[in-house]
C-alpha cells in the first residue's frame, strides 16, 4: 500500500486487537467519526471509550485492505474486516464486514477520521 498507508492499516488493526486506546488516539484524527454496521455514528471519544469500558473485547481482529485511492493528501481505503469479539458480553462470533476508510495527510502523517462499517455479503468477498 502506498505511502505510510499500509503501516498506518497493520498499526490501526493491532491497536483494534488489542484494545490499545493510546495507539488508537493517536491513529484517529480528532474528527474522527465511525458509522456502525447498524447506522449508529460514534465520535472518536466514543470510539476509544468502547474500549476504555472494556464493553469491546477481541479474541480476533483481521483487517484486508482491497483497494486504495490517493487523492492529494486524503486517501480512501476499502477492505474486508473479520473478527470474533463481544460487545457488553453478547458474542460477535463471525464478524465478516466490509470497511470504508478516509484518512488525510498532515504535516506528513495519515490520521484516520472516518470510518463506515457494513456487512459483508459471501458473494463479495
Amino acid at each position: 500500500m502506498s505511502d505510510g498507508l499500509g503501516e498506518l492499516g497493520r498499526k490501526w488493526a493491532e491497536a483494534e486487537r488489542t484494545g490499545d486506546v493510546a495507539a488508537l488516539d493517536g491513529l484517529l484524527g480528532d474528527e474522527f467519526r465511525g458509522v456502525g454496521p447498524l447506522g449508529f455514528v460514534l465520535t472518536k471519544e466514543a470510539w476509544l471509550g468502547r474500549y476504555e469500558s472494556g464493553a469491546l473485547v477481541h479474541e480476533r481482529f483481521d483487517w484486508e485492505p482491497r483497494e486504495v485511492r490517493v487523492f492529494g493528501d486524503t486517501a480512501v481505503v476499502i477492505g474486508n474486516q473479520f473478527q470474533k469479539s463481544a460487545y457488553q458480553g453478547r458474542g460477535i462470533e463471525d464478524g465478516r464486514l466490509r470497511l470504508t476508510q478516509v484518512l488525510v495527510r498532515r504535516g506528513g502523517a495519515w490520521k484516520l477520521v472516518s470510518i463506515h462499517i457494513g456487512n459483508l455479503a459471501d458473494a463479495a468477498a
